[in-house]
């Protein structure tokens, strides 16, 4: 019971603690982790170079500085095999070799009295025989350099040499009246040894720390605002997506920015835009239709009631005046049905091939004595052929080119036309209803396949549509992936162009 109380209260301390990590580490701890994170790397990349190089690159300079001491010591040699006249002085006095050395050194540490009074300690202790040499000449700070020494005679024969001689060791030949005596060569270090170079080298390393310590300092004063700057617009960004989904489709957010975050924040204005107007559009559609819906039911309540009272007799012109109200009341619940339909993608489309002008023929000629009795030419202007042929639905084709015809029938003035003109081209049907006056505005033009829009200012239902034709229209001819366009017609009207796609030509 015990462990298990403990193992409870551990997982308990683990999901607070996890839940406290997810809530602080956001994106701006993030990127300022990342940030920092980078700028480590590339510190502690840059350390790690400038350390190989300052081992490589000393060691290379100490080398060369070891050369260029070699090459004395190669003069003090030549001369001293002139007084000799051999290398014995080498094989049987070390001591010989320690004083040439010490000369080789720079003046600037040593000054000539300094060597000469070295050389007379060095004398005296010879004589004496040779007791204190190792720690003078250790003092002098050439042991190191003395045992890599290597020296052969003419015949390649060792003179002085350490115990292993590496392979990659250059010698450099000594000369005596322009004949070679014998070689001198120095076997390279592979590490420091002296004490004031390791202190040199250590200091360097040492400010190589500093130095990336200092970087990561500055990295994490910038990346902390930087971060901050980065996330703010995406905080304001995610401050107007609430409030959108809470349904203030006015939210806007700054977008001066030219990366991709003001991509981001252009990118949600527009849908920020394209909320609000549909949400305008919804409370707009909701407010027609309650107002459609509510004329006619008003003029029936009100007949009603009459009939009711007894202000009106139930007479036959009585009753048809109501059954009429009736009849509009439905049509406009039909079409608002076809619309929902269609909107939803419910509508039913029963396609075949139909020819075109059979179509178009049959929805004119019910029509014409309509036409004849408002004063209005109709004039269908075909093709010399028997016309395209169409896949599609000839129910459909029939309500489009039925609402175009009631259309102009409804608002062209007496005495007016229509023209109907239908052409082909590529590999499309092309069909022209052009009116009369009266015509439509260019404002007007582009609002005429809005739901329930009606061109005229008057809302009276005997005079015009409930403004749903031509959205039927619009949503039947997308429906068989054609386009419908309005603009002026040349005879002062309206022209409406549909364009159908079609399956083939008769000849």
């Amino acid at each position: 019971m015990e462990l298990s109380r403990k193992a409870v209260l551990e997982q308990s301390c683990q999901n607070i603690f996890h839940k406290g990590i997810g809530m602080r580490t956001g994106i701006k701890y993030r990127l300022f982790v990342a940030l920092l994170a980078a700028t480590g790397l590339v510190a502690v990349g840059i350390m790690l170079i400038m350390q190989w190089s300052i081992d490589r690159g000393f060691l290379q300079y100490v080398n060369t500085l070891e050369q260029e001491r070699l090459e004395r010591l190669a003069i003090e040699l030549e001369q001293a095999y002139a007084e000799q006249q051999s290398w014995d002085f080498l094989r049987n006095d070390s001591v010989n070799l320690r004083r040439l050395v010490i000369r080789t050194l720079p003046e600037r540490q040593f000054s000539p009295e300094q060597l000469e009074r070295f050389e007379r300690r060095m004398k005296h202790r010879q004589e004496a025989g040779g007791m204190g040499m190792g720690r003078d000449f250790k003092a002098a700070n050439s042991d190191v350099f003395e045992k890599r020494i290597i020296v052969q005679d003419s015949g390649r024969n060792i003179v002085l040499a350490p115990a292993k001689i590496p392979s990659t060791v250059n010698f450099r030949p000594l000369l005596h009246d322009q004949e070679t005596i014998g070689y001198l060569g120095l076997a390279p270090r592979k590490d420091l040894a002296d004490a004031n170079q390791l202190r040199f080298v250590r200091e360097q390393k040492l400010a190589m720390f500093l130095i990336a310590g200092l970087m990561l300092v500055v990295s994490a004063l910038l990346a902390l605002p930087l971060a901050s700057r980065m996330v703010r617009p995406i905080r304001t960004l995610a401050q107007a997506t609430r409030r959108l989904a809470a349904g203030d489709f006015a939210s806007r957010v700054p977008a001066d920015r030219s990366d991709e975050l003001g991509q981001l924040a252009r990118d949600f204005n527009s849908l920020a835009l394209v909320l609000e107007k549909n949400e305008q559009a919804r409370r707009q559609w909701i407010a027609d239709i309650s107002h459609e819906l509510r004329t006619p039911l008003t003029v029936l309540r009100g007949e009603i009631e009459a009939l009711q009272d007894g202000v009106r007799q139930p007479t036959p012109q009585a009753i048809g005046s109501l059954h009429g109200e009736v009849l509009r009341l439905g049509r406009l619940v039909d079409d608002l049905y076809q619309l929902a339909l269609s909107d939803v993608g419910a509508l039913t489309y029963r396609k075949t091939e139909v020819s075109l002008i059979e179509e178009i023929d049959q929805v004119i000629e019910p029509l014409k004595t309509e036409f004849s009795r408002k004063g209005i030419a109709l004039h269908f202007e075909r093709p010399r052929t028997d016309g395209p042929i169409l896949f599609a639905d000839p129910e459909r084709l029939h309500q489009l080119f039925g609402n175009l015809l009631e259309n102009s029938l409804k608002y062209t003035d007496g005495g007016g036309r229509l023209d109907i003109r239908l052409e082909t081209a590529d590999d499309a049907a092309v069909i022209h209803f052009s009116d009369s006056a009266p015509g439509v505005t260019e404002a007007e033009l582009s609002k005429l396949f809005d739901r329930l829009y009606r061109v005229e200012n008057s809302r009276n239902r005997h005079t015009g549509g409930a403004g749903l034709g031509l959205s039927i229209c619009r949503n039947i001819v997308e429906a068989h992936e054609g386009t419908i366009i309005a603009r002026p017609s040349p005879l002062g009207g309206l022209w409406i162009t549909v364009r159908l796609p079609i399956t083939r030509s008769t000849p």
